[in-house]
């Protein structure tokens, strides 16, 4: 995709032992820094089939290509860290932020909901979770924020995630209501490649 609005970088890296997922995104901040002044690690957070979703925010929103992406995963791969000899960097898009009831809590719980719109959908699937959905779980208690971005390299594009108290908020009343609207049974079957991972937070 061409320059865009860059809120955030994504690295997604795959590691079984979240130790070392820890320690490789420590190690990527160097790399990405010396690309771009400010960026900080925000979170790290690990599944041990999913691998490593380590999130770099930027000081400022930034006008940025694929090339320069591109450019930063193949330095990320030439580091010299194993865990990075395969990683994929993606330009996030902030679309929506929303702190929770909990917003001064632990968030050990990192929930990442990844889709692509049907075609024809996205207008329709966005209103949704801008309008309702994302509010919603980000009003639920137990919940510490939620966001939404558009992931423009990697992809699917929109990429929600929860950083949450713990695991079993996902399964109470309030959670779950949001869940069960009219609006939302209407345009979940129009999700495609829909990726949804729990993992643990480390950093």
């Amino acid at each position: 995709m061409t320059a865009a609005p860059t809120h955030c970088l994504l690295l997604q890296f795959t590691h079984p032992a979240a130790d070392h997922a820890a320690q490789a995104a420590r190690a990527a901040q160097a790399v990405i820094a010396r690309s771009l002044a400010g960026a900080a690690l925000q979170r790290a957070a690990h599944q041990p089939e999913a691998g490593c979703y380590a999130y770099y925010a930027l000081e400022a929103p930034a006008t940025l290509g694929a090339r320069a992406t591109a450019e930063l995963e193949a330095a990320l791969r030439a580091s010299g860290e194993t865990a990075l000899a395969q990683c994929h960097v993606s330009r996030l898009q902030l679309v929506m932020r929303r702190e929770g009831p909990s917003a001064t809590a632990r968030a050990p719980v990192h929930y990442v909901v990844e889709m692509d719109p049907e075609d024809g959908w996205r207008g329709e699937l966005f209103r949704w979770y801008d309008e309702e959905h994302l509010p919603g779980l980000a009003s639920v208690p137990g919940t510490v924020r939620a966001e939404r971005y558009l992931n423009l390299d990697h992809g699917p594009l929109s990429l929600a995630c929860y950083d949450l108290t713990e695991a079993s908020v996902m399964g109470c009343p309030a959670w779950l209501a949001v869940r069960a609207t009219e609006w939302s049974a209407r345009v979940r079957p129009h999700f495609t490649h829909t990726k949804r991972t729990m993992f643990s937070r480390l950093a």
